[in-house]
């Protein structure tokens, strides 16, 4: 039988002021050594998890930024389940074994504490080893810690006999005499750590407390193969019930197991105290003795004449305490509540709304990236540039054809936003560079041009193709040359549709011939012309692309959509087959949904919900940003994240809250907002950008690649008209001076 230890996260610690508060609880802080008490938990159970078993953790939604950057700090993986609220320990215990037997009818949990304090990792292995036996039996086995002296901060628990045996009772927190007796009777205390299988806690929870399980089942739903999920809104229903009360103290199945290992839950001043190692800042004393300082880096704290104190000292609060009296200071914390309640927790940042970060974003791209790009970044014939320095200075690599179009669209759709710059001379300039250095006739286009605009051999890509087509319609929309670009790209989409397979779609050139990607901006462009030109063909193509999507591109099972396959549009052998993008994700759920609306397709919204959900799944919590690159799992292939998947989420988000139901509108709205704070992170005050960060958060000091502006632009585009549709009040001057 596999073992799932399942990590509690819950509890915040307040006998710990002013050092552990709600944002960040004790399991979170480095109180012994330098790992956080989580981190140390992790690591103890780690090595007793082997396939198909996993780590489970279930914390609060508030700590999932902790969670994640702890875990990836200490290189673990595990499932992550977050509760929307606290409904203490039973409920998320019935959450982790409902999701146990999800995976594994057989699996057996082993629940920790996250704050507990175990030094002797091998003891505690053992111990659980032993208390297996006992689970694997049907048994719900508790580990009883061998008392070292009479506290009161612990329950106790009576066993029946020596090593394992039956519970015979559980006694609460008792006061110091009662304490006292209990350890002279041979009590033990009780750890909170218990060993049973999944599916012997269900069938307790279902005799001793029936009105937990079921809500922790429903509380699952959405939670499917995502490594990190939030527990729906069914848990909050849950009752608020510890498992000593909810199955424990009713149960015919406990046992306990007598454990002699040091253990402590460091719960208290005191207790850290107790340990040594719990010091840090510099502070000097003079004749005083058994005192214990906390302090950050550059407080000095000095100390006269004074025994056996507690001197905590964070930003903003300072605890003195006699360490002799660290259990009461939950009275100070009661009096802080009263007196001064942003002293509870630490300040928080504040979010800015969507409609503060719409507005600035807006300034942005009026102010300083369209001029910037305009001036610097187009060259007297019309020729865009690849890159600039982060300084300001064109790059000195060949000109592709790709970012001649792209820029097309971006310079066309500052016009349709309002932009009181030069759009007009520079999409004009832009399509006499592209007729003149790229256009070789009979539909056939330049993949690239050197410097001094002399062609680079090589073939061009149906990707690129789809470019021109894109570029092409932005022209057409404002009359920029517009019977001669209509009559360039039916001449392209004649070309393309001579070229199709007979099992649909197109061939793409380079070392991946069969890929959705090309096919994507093939169907982005053929929607943009269906908005210039009457003729059907372009509908009746975007149809053709539609259709091998939903057959090939889009898996029925999983509803992620795949990168590469083979040439009967089946995935792809080995890892390439296997990649997931969240970036393309979002583009392709954008374009189907207004395919959807155009065609009148109410089947492919579903579908385009999927999409969206897997998308999310690429969100690296310490960056606050998308990923490039998942596994089929959903875990990410690595820790790098791209400008471009930030803006498409953007976008993806913003069409989502104009379709969504007014109940689920919010929702979206608050992705939209974490989608631009994580773009504005890669954009510079001069209007330039950084295009990846890696894994130590980080950015790439290299050019901003003009590539970037396209996937930009299309954010703001449908950011100005889900303002418009959903009047969110960015822009107060209306939609068409939105950049005015």
């Amino acid at each position: 039988m596999a073992l799932y230890p399942v990590i509690m996260c819950g509890g915040s610690g307040t006998r710990l002021w002013p050092a552990s508060r709600p944002s960040r609880p004790k399991q979170f802080i480095p109180l012994s050594g330098n790992r956080s008490l989580f981190q140390e938990t992790v690591l103890r159970v780690l090595p007793m998890v082997q396939a198909p078993g996993r780590i489970i953790v279930v914390g609060g939604v508030v700590h999932r930024a902790l969670i994640v950057e702890q875990l990836e700090a200490i290189g673990v993986s595990a499932q992550i389940l977050l509760e929307p609220e606290g409904r203490d320990s039973a409920p998320a215990m019935a959450a982790a074994a409902a999701w146990t037997l999800t995976q594994d009818a057989d699996g057996i949990n082993v629940f920790v504490s996250s704050d507990h304090y175990v030094p002797d990792r091998a003891a505690f292995q053992a111990a659980i080893t032993q208390a297996v036996g006992g689970a694997e039996a049907g048994r719900i086995v508790t580990l009883g810690i061998k008392p070292t002296e009479a506290a009161t901060a612990y329950g106790y628990i009576a066993p029946s006999g020596p090593g394992l045996s039956d519970v015979r009772q559980f006694i609460e927190k008792p006061d110091k005499a009662a304490a006292q007796s209990l350890v002279n009777a041979g009590y033990l205390w009780n750890a909170g750590i218990f060993i049973c299988r999944a599916d012997v806690l269900k069938n307790e929870f279902e005799v001793c407390e029936s009105t937990v399980w079921p809500v922790a089942e429903r509380s699952l739903a959405g939670v499917g193969h995502h490594t990190l999920a939030v527990l729906s809104s069914a848990f909050s229903k849950a009752p608020k019930i510890s498992i000593d009360y909810a199955v424990m103290e009713n149960t015919q199945k406990a046992s306990v197991l007598e454990v002699d290992f040091h253990w402590s839950d460091l719960g208290s001043w005191d207790a850290l105290a107790a340990r040594g190692d719990g010091e840090y800042g510099t502070h000097i004393f003079e004749d005083a003795e058994g005192c214990m300082v906390r302090a950050p880096e550059g407080t000095l704290v000095a100390a006269l004449g004074v025994r056996d104190l507690g001197i905590i000292v964070e930003k903003d609060a300072v605890l003195v305490c006699d360490l002799s009296r660290a259990q009461e200071v939950k009275k100070i914390v009661e009096r802080v509540k009263l007196l001064s309640p942003q002293h509870l927790d630490f300040e928080k940042a504040e979010t800015p709304s969507l409609q503060d970060s719409g507005k600035r974003f807006f300034e942005w791209m009026k102010l300083r990236a369209l001029p910037v790009w305009h001036s610097l970044g187009q060259d007297e014939d019309g020729v865009f540039a690849e890159a600039l320095t982060l300084s300001g200075e064109q790059t000195t690599l060949t000109h592709r054809l790709r970012v001649q179009t792209r820029q097309i669209y971006c310079f066309a759709e500052a016009g349709a936003l309002g932009w009181a710059g030069r759009w007009r001379s520079a999409v004009e300039g832009g399509v006499d560079a592209l007729e003149r250095f790229y256009h070789k006739g009979d539909a056939e286009w330049l993949p690239a041009i050197h410097c001094d605009r002399s062609a680079v051999s090589g073939e061009t890509l149906v990707y690129d193709q789809a470019f021109v087509l894109f570029a092409l319609a932005a022209a057409a929309k404002h009359d920029i040359a517009a019977e001669r670009s209509k009559a360039q790209a039916k001449a392209l989409l004649d070309r393309l549709r001579q070229n199709r397979l007979p099992q649909g779609g197109l061939r793409e050139g380079g070392s991946h011939p069969f890929q959705s990607n090309a096919h994507m901006h093939l169907l982005e462009a053929c929607l943009a012309w269906a908005e210039v030109d009457d003729d059907p063909c372009w509908l009746e193509f975007a149809d053709d692309i539609v259709e091998l999507a939903l057959k090939y591109f889009i898996d029925p099972e999983t509803g992620c959509l795949r990168e590469f396959f083979d040439a009967q549009w089946q995935p792809a052998a080995g890892d390439d087959g296997r990649i997931i993008e969240p970036g393309h994700q979002f583009e392709w759920m954008w374009l189907l949904s207004r395919y959807a609306q155009l065609r009148n397709r109410s089947d492919i919204m579903p579908v385009a919900l999927r999409l969206y959900s897997w998308g999310q799944r690429g969100y690296w919590d310490p960056a606050c940003v998308m990923v490039d690159t998942l596994n089929e799992d959903g875990s990410a292939r690595v820790r790098r994240a791209r400008l471009w998947p930030q803006a498409e989420w953007l976008r993806a988000a913003l069409l989502m809250a104009e379709m969504a139901p007014r109940s689920e509108r919010k929702t979206y709205l608050d992705d939209a907002n974490s989608a631009l704070q994580g773009l504005e992170l890669y954009l510079t005050d001069r209007g330039l950008w950084h295009d990846k960060r890696v894994s130590n958060l980080s950015f790439i000091d290299e050019p901003s690649p003009a590539t970037s502006l396209y996937h930009i632009m299309g954010a703001c585009n449908q950011l100005a008209k889900t303002d418009k549709a959903l009047r969110l009040g960015i822009l107060s001057n209306g939609f068409a001076t939105a950049l005015t």
